[in-house]
């Protein structure tokens, strides 16, 4: 049973937001494409522990999904609507599943576009791609947004409303309206690849944010934006073999074995970057990336050049995480004083209090200076304060070593 449920829970993560985008798209109904995806992966915990997984987990759930519907539009057929939904819908069954092959912009992508939408509040486009895109509950992002889960349910649920009331159309813009929303799909396929990416963090969803990034540059080929963040992912999802090891621990970047890097994603990177002709955020984020990625050792690593790409990076976003990067870069290319100085000077004003990612960088830098003692207490004291139990077990490790 608990197979089972391990594997409706893996076929939902990557299935569940494709199955949404789809329903969206033919039948134009917010509400009925969720429930109708979540009700195929409830019967797949009836079914399957009876049936056995199926060989295409995510074919069978849309399928389900897919038939819910058109029994809920079999029953609504009183209105015109709804019958031509019924037949788009009866048309498309027998098609391949979602993980067949896909147009240049595809029903997420399509998607993407529609939550960015400008006339959605920034915090419901954010929700709206959360709940809708990565298919995260919506308990967690009213988490993540610090308001109730009965707030975000009635901001969820107000966004669908102004999409319908609005018209806004289920498709990717063209023109002057690609350009105006080309920041927040960027910003929202960036935090989709970080929540793959984090170290609890599931890798389904980074390896859909490079999909979709790989989509949007065939889409825009000469946009130096949407490169370099294709780019970024690429360097940085290159090293996703090399970050746990054999027991499942993660492993710090500078202990990395980088002969399980993949050579194929760096490569495709590289050339990304290659086509980057402007200095935005996400160009900066990327040759930094490929400093990281193209070094043979932490000690081979073009600090000076990281150390420089931050400070242009600050000067146009400025962030206590920028901040904090640039310090540690500082740190590795100047010496540790010249970090904890940048350090102090961005935890000025309170931005990095109680983040346990600042007092790692301050033990670490702290240790490079030789004072193991303090470096320890520090390093136990992130691990305190950290919510993800795997970087909890590797800054232990490091407090660890430190004492011995």
């Amino acid at each position: 049973m608990a197979a089972t449920a391990q594997a409706v829970a893996a076929a939902g993560t990557h299935a569940y937001p494709r199955i949404v985008a789809t329903l969206i798209r033919v039948t134009g109904d917010w509400a009925l494409a969720e429930d109708c995806a979540q009700e195929a992966l409830t019967a797949a915990l009836e079914r399957w522990p009876a049936d056995g997984v199926p060989a295409n987990p995510g074919g069978w759930l849309m399928t389900v999904a897919r038939n819910r519907a058109i029994d809920v539009l079999r029953r609504a057929a009183v209105e015109r609507r709804k019958l031509h939904d019924l037949a788009v819908l009866t048309a498309a069954d027998g098609q391949p599943d979602p993980e067949a092959g896909q147009d240049v912009v595809d029903d997420r992508l399509r998607l993407i576009f529609t939550c960015c939408h400008p006339a959605l509040a920034i915090e419901a486009r954010v929700a709206l791609t959360l709940r809708t895109v990565c298919g995260v509950p919506t308990a967690d992002i009213a988490r993540l947004l610090l308001v109730s889960e009965s707030t975000m349910t009635r901001r969820l649920t107000r966004a669908r409303t102004r999409i319908a009331q609005a018209g806004i159309p289920y498709r990717v813009p063209a023109g002057p309206a690609l350009v105006e929303r080309l920041p927040g799909v960027l910003a929202v396929l960036y935090l989709l690849f970080t929540r793959g990416y984090l170290p609890d963090g599931e890798p389904a969803f980074a390896d859909e944010a490079v999909r979709l990034a790989r989509l949007l540059d065939a889409l825009m080929p000469g946009h130096s934006e949407v490169a370099a963040l294709r780019a970024l992912m690429l360097f940085q999802h290159s090293r996703r073999d090399a970050r746990r090891d054999a027991a499942g621990d993660l492993v710090p970047l500078d202990r990395q074995d980088r002969r399980r890097w993949d050579d194929a994603s760096i490569a495709e990177g590289l050339s990304a970057l290659a086509r980057v002709r402007h200095d935005g955020p996400y160009a900066w984020q990327a040759r930094i990336a490929a400093c990281h990625a193209t070094a043979e050792s932490v000690e081979a690593t073009d600090w000076p050049g990281i150390a420089r790409a931050y400070d242009a990076l600050i000067g146009i976003r400025r962030s206590p995480v920028v901040a904090l990067n640039r310090a540690v870069a500082h740190g590795y290319a100047y010496g540790p004083a010249v970090g904890l100085a940048l350090l102090d000077a961005a935890r000025a004003g309170g931005a990095l209090d109680g983040q346990p990612l600042a007092v790692a960088v301050e033990a670490d830098l702290v240790a490079r200076q030789g004072d193991r003692p303090r470096a320890a207490t520090l390093f136990r004291r992130a691990a305190e304060a950290v919510g993800s139990t795997a970087e909890r077990r590797a800054l232990l490790a490091r407090a660890g070593e430190l004492t011995t």
